[in-house]
This record gives C-alpha cells, sequence and structure tokens, in this order.
C-alpha cells in the first residue's frame, strides 16, 4: 500500500477482509443502505412471531391468558436482553460483522424448529372439545412443552445477537468527527426505527393473516424465508462496510478500574492516609500509545475529571499489583458509562408500557368486533397502527421537525437525544391513562350487553385499542432512536456496541418488569380480595383498567427520576458541541 493510502485510512476499522478501511471506499450512505435493508427483513422475521405468540400460546398451546402473557414478555425480554452478549462480543473479540452472521443462523435455526411443530399435529396439543357447551382443553405435554422453548430462545438468541450488533454495524459507517457525518448518523438511527417498522408492517399485516387463515407453519416458514434471504443480502454490502477492530473486553476495563479504586481506597484507610494523591498521576506506555490512537482518530487526548472523584483513586501512586494500573483514558471511559446508567435505568418503565402491544392489548382487542366493514382483522394486526404512524413520523420529524429546530435555536442537531427520550417517556404516561379509559369503555359495553361470561365478540369495535397503540408507537420512535443515538455517542470508541445494545436491555428488562408486576398485582390484590386483578380465563372479569392506572402513574413517577438526572447530564466535550448549548437547562452536578 502506497503512502497516499496509508493516511486514506480509517484509523481503527478494517474491510470484511481485515485489511485497512479506506476512505471513499468503506462506509458511507451506501454501506448504511444494506443494514436498514437487511433490518427490515430481520424484524420481519422476528415480529411474524412474537406480534401473535400470545394466541398462539393460548389457542394452539393452551396456556392461560396470564401464562401466555408471560410466556410472551419473557421470550423477548430475553432476546432484547441478550443483545448485551451480542454487543459485548463485538467489541471484544469479534466484529459487528461476524455475530450478525453468526446470530442470524442461529435465528433460522430456531424458526425451522417453531416451523416443524407447527406444521406436524402429533407436536401440538389436540385439540380442544366441546362437551355441553364446556370447552376442555388438554395442557402441552412435557416434550413439545420443551420442543416450543428451545425453538423460542434459540429465535431469541439470534435476535439478541443481531439487535447487539446490527445498530452499531450501521452508525459505524459515518464519520463522527465532522458535522455532516454526525447528522448522517443521527438520521441512520432515525431511519433504522423506521426499517423496524417497515418490517413490522408486513409482519402484523401479511403474515398474521397468513397465520389466522392458512395455518402458523405458514406464518414461521415466511418468517424463516426471510431472515434466510437477509444473510446474502447482507454479504452483499461487504464489499462497502469499514469494520471497527475489537480492543479486547470492555467489561475488564470497567472491573480493573473499579477494583483500582476500592483497593487503593482501602489501603489509603488502612494506612491512614486519606490525603488525595492526584498530583501523582500515573503515566505509562500504555497511556501514550492510546493517546496517539486518539490522535490519529482526531479525538480529544482526556484529562481527568472532577466528577465520580471516586474512580480517581485508581489513578493514585498507591502501591498495587501491576495488574491495577490504570490510565486516565480507562478512568474516564468508566466514568462514561456509569454517566449513562441513570438514563438508562429511567427508560425500563417506558419500555414495559410498550410490553403492553404485545400482551393485553392484544387479547382486549381479541375480544371486540373485529371487522372493519365485511373485512375481519386479525388482533394481532392492532400493531399496524403505530406502524403505520412511525412510518409517517420518522421521515416527517426528519425532514420537517428537526429542521426546524436547527433553524430556531441555530444548533447542529436540533432536538437532543435526551430530549427525544422525554417526550418518549411523557407520551407513554398518556398512552397508558388512554389505555385505561379504553377498558373501562370495553367493560362497560360488555356489561351492558350481558356478555360478562360470554366468549362472544363485544359489540364495539377494535379500534378503540388502536388508540393506545398510536401514542405507544409515537413514544417508541422519539425513544428507541433517541436511546441508541445517546447510547452510542456518549459511550467510549472501544464500548459502543456493548452501549447501543443497552437500548434493547432496557427493552428486556420494561418485559421482564411488566410479568413481574402481572404476578405482583395479583400477589397484592389477591390477597384483599377473593380474586387477584388478573387472574382467570376470561378477560372481562379482570382489573385490567386498574392495572393500566397504575402503569400510568408509576410512569409519571418515572418521568420525574428522568428529568431528575437529565437535567444534570452533561454531554461528552468531544461530542457535537450543539448538544452542550441545548441540553436540558439546570446546574451540572457530579452525576
Amino acid at each position: 500500500m502506497d503512502k497516499g493510502q496509508s493516511l486514506n485510512r480509517w484509523e481503527g476499522y478494517t474491510d470484511w477482509r481485515n485489511r485497512p478501511a479506506l476512505r471513499g471506499r468503506h462506509g458511507g450512505v451506501t454501506a448504511a443502505f444494506f443494514v436498514l435493508v437487511v433490518e427490515v427483513m430481520e424484524n420481519l422475521a422476528y415480529l411474524a412471531n412474537a406480534s401473535n405468540l400470545v394466541l398462539y400460546l393460548s389457542k394452539f398451546m393452551h396456556f392461560s391468558p396470564s401464562s401466555s402473557a408471560n410466556t410472551v414478555t419473557n421470550f423477548m425480554g430475553t432476546a432484547f436482553l441478550l443483545a448485551i452478549l451480542g454487543g459485548f462480543l463485538s467489541d471484544s473479540y469479534l466484529t459487528t460483522y461476524y455475530i450478525y452472521l453468526i446470530s442470524a443462523t442461529t435465528e433460522l435455526l430456531g424458526l425451522l424448529m417453531l416451523t416443524i411443530q407447527a406444521h406436524i399435529p402429533s407436536l401440538k396439543p389436540p385439540v380442544c372439545t366441546s362437551v355441553n357447551r364446556n370447552v376442555s382443553c388438554e395442557e402441552v405435554e412435557r416434550g413439545k412443552a420443551v420442543m416450543l422453548y428451545v425453538g423460542l430462545y434459540l429465535v431469541a438468541l439470534g435476535v439478541g445477537g443481531i439487535k447487539g450488533s446490527l445498530p452499531p454495524h450501521g452508525a459505524e459507517q459515518f464519520d463522527e468527527h465532522t458535522p455532516h457525518g454526525r447528522k448522517q448518523r443521527s438520521t441512520f438511527f432515525n431511519y433504522y426505527v423506521f426499517s423496524l417498522a417497515c418490517g413490522a408492517l408486513i409482519a402484523v399485516t401479511f403474515v398474521v393473516w397468513i397465520e389466522d387463515n392458512k395455518g402458523w407453519q405458514w406464518g414461521f416458514g415466511i418468517a424463516t424465508a426471510s431472515i434466510l434471504l437477509s444473510i446474502p443480502i447482507f454479504l452483499l454490502g461487504s464489499a462497502t462496510y469499514r469494520i471497527k477492530t475489537p480492543t479486547g473486553s470492555p467489561i475488564t476495563t470497567i472491573f480493573k478500574v473499579l477494583t483500582a479504586a476500592t483497593y487503593k481506597c482501602w489501603i489509603a484507610r488502612k494506612a491512614k492516609n486519606a490525603v488525595n494523591n492526584m498530583s501523582r498521576i500515573q503515566s505509562n506506555s500504555t497511556e501514550i500509545s492510546e493517546n496517539e490512537e486518539r490522535v490519529k482518530r482526531n479525538e480529544e487526548i482526556p484529562t481527568y475529571s472532577k466528577n465520580l472523584k471516586f474512580l480517581n483513586r485508581a489513578l493514585e501512586a498507591t502501591p498495587s499489583p501491576t495488574w491495577l494500573h490504570c490510565t486516565i483514558n480507562q478512568v474516564e471511559e468508566v466514568k462514561s458509562v456509569i454517566k449513562i446508567l441513570p438514563i438508562f435505568m429511567s427508560t425500563i418503565m417506558l419500555n414495559c408500557c410498550l410490553a403492553q402491544l404485545s400482551t393485553f392489548s392484544v387479547q382486549q382487542a381479541s375480544t371486540m368486533n373485529t371487522k372493519i366493514g365485511s373485512f375481519r382483522i386479525s388482533p394481532a394486526s392492532l400493531p399496524v397502527f403505530p406502524v403505520l404512524f412511525i412510518l409517517i413520523l420518522a421521515p416527517v420529524y426528519n425532514h420537517i421537525i428537526n429542521p426546524f429546530f436547527m433553524k430556531l435555536t441555530n444548533t447542529e442537531m436540533g432536538i437532543t437525544t435526551l430530549q427525544r427520550i422525554g417526550t418518549g417517556l411523557v407520551l407513554s404516561i398518556i398512552a397508558m391513562a388512554v389505555a385505561a379509559l379504553v377498558e373501562m369503555k370495553r367493560k362497560s359495553v360488555a356489561t351492558q350487553s350481558g356478555l360478562m361470561d360470554s366468549t362472544k365478540p363485544l359489540p364495539i369495535t377494535f379500534l378503540w385499542v388502536a388508540l393506545q397503540y398510536l401514542f405507544l408507537g409515537s413514544a417508541d420512535l422519539f425513544s428507541l432512536a433517541g436511546m441508541m443515538d445517546f447510547f452510542f455517542t456518549e459511550a467510549p470508541f472501544n464500548m459502543r456496541s456493548l452501549a447501543t445494545s443497552l437500548s434493547w436491555a432496557s427493552l428486556a428488562m420494561g418485559y421482564y418488569l411488566s410479568s413481574v408486576l402481572v404476578e405482583l398485582v395479583n400477589c397484592v390484590t389477591g390477597t384483599f380480595s377473593h380474586t387477584p386483578w388478573l387472574y382467570g380465563s376470561n378477560l372481562n372479569h379482570y382489573h385490567l383498567e386498574r392495572f393500566y392506572w397504575f402503569m400510568s402513574i408509576l410512569s409519571g413517577l418515572n418521568f420525574l427520576h428522568y428529568l431528575f438526572w437529565a437535567r444534570r447530564y452533561n454531554y461528552k466535550t468531544s461530542g457535537p458541541e450543539n448538544q452542550k448549548e441545548i441540553q436540558m437547562p439546570n446546574v451540572s452536578s457530579d452525576v
């Protein structure tokens, strides 16, 4: 390679053959486009099953409504939580490129198992029988349940790896050291959510209709074909990708700094010498080498900050084992991670609200009139409403709303990432309040029509439930794109895949929290009354409206918690200057 090509390298990046990535040849919009197309197909495969899974489990596998809801939330929660593993491996040992290929293959195997089980009657419980209007259903046998769970959690493992590797892989295609590159990266995250919605639109309309009218084996088959086709499409873009070189375990760095700070604090106290030794900061060849690499990438060489002062103890010249010697870079990287954790924790409740889209909201709609004219709509197709809204709002936000705020604030990004996340939190509060009001109306109709104990559809259109979907869909657009952009931008360079996967981990914990809240509410309410709020086989006997009001109140308290941290957060000084200019007002503090 000649000297000109050497100067034109993307430092810290390679191509898919592990050769140095070159400016003008690798990265850019074309490379990111392949990622967006692949995400459409991957999300189609995932949501084709997840959106309708609660009905498959209850009607074909004979789970109870609450068991079906918890199984779905646990499955989806596990899938998103495993994104942490995908992000960790991408940063540490493999690359986002190879993690995607491995994960897609794993998801393919899981979908094949589910397709086979749905196709062969002997692998499912017998069809329910009806005697004197009493419906009898046999519970799923242990062996058949094992096959179901193995298939589901292979899918979850594959989905987690993809979610943890594909978004950072796309975001890494843009040069963050130029205003245009930063704007392109923000646009990428916006259109990444748009791509999620495109895949979801096909999943909750066409594929759900196939599942309800042609059989679940066809639905699983379409999902299998979709994820299979996404692999060669991803490979077609190989020549255009720039791929971040793994730099070792970021988890190791975090534990090293925390251990060093704790150890040196203990040594100082033991020696009765609590004097701050920050004037004796270590400097070694490792740190000098890291700083040279930062200069090549046009990054600032960090100086130690005064916030999270406890971690600065890791830099003291206290006698300690060699493996506990830390650099300023390492300490500041760990501080960056710790500072974003309160924001991460504040988004979990929002995703707990989003979990209702796949569980109780679908079951609500299944008890209502799902016809529009002479055409019957599957309850699992309800997510089409937030999906359509996202498909409209994403381009409007990117080309109209945000440019307006850019001119209004005279800044590079217009609306900051924290403001986007906060908007999503507010919309989730409204969504849960609307859901409670809709459920009150639904039960009122059930009482007036004398159908409280019946399984017949209620004389009320399911479009009422679409209202809560619209608010939650809007919340998802603002929060998910904002979270991914925030975590990717604010995280250290060598922890970006892991940090971006926090967006999906938040979703996972939201789904788990939903399951915990259902059990907790049943446990508490069961001690004060004969019947818990969310118990039984008939949704009309549930006090779902009370649960939704409870969720709305919790979301409101969570928003206050978010404001506490967001108003005190300082964006990275090496990040876009505009973010510093319009961050949520108030005095900064030691986060």
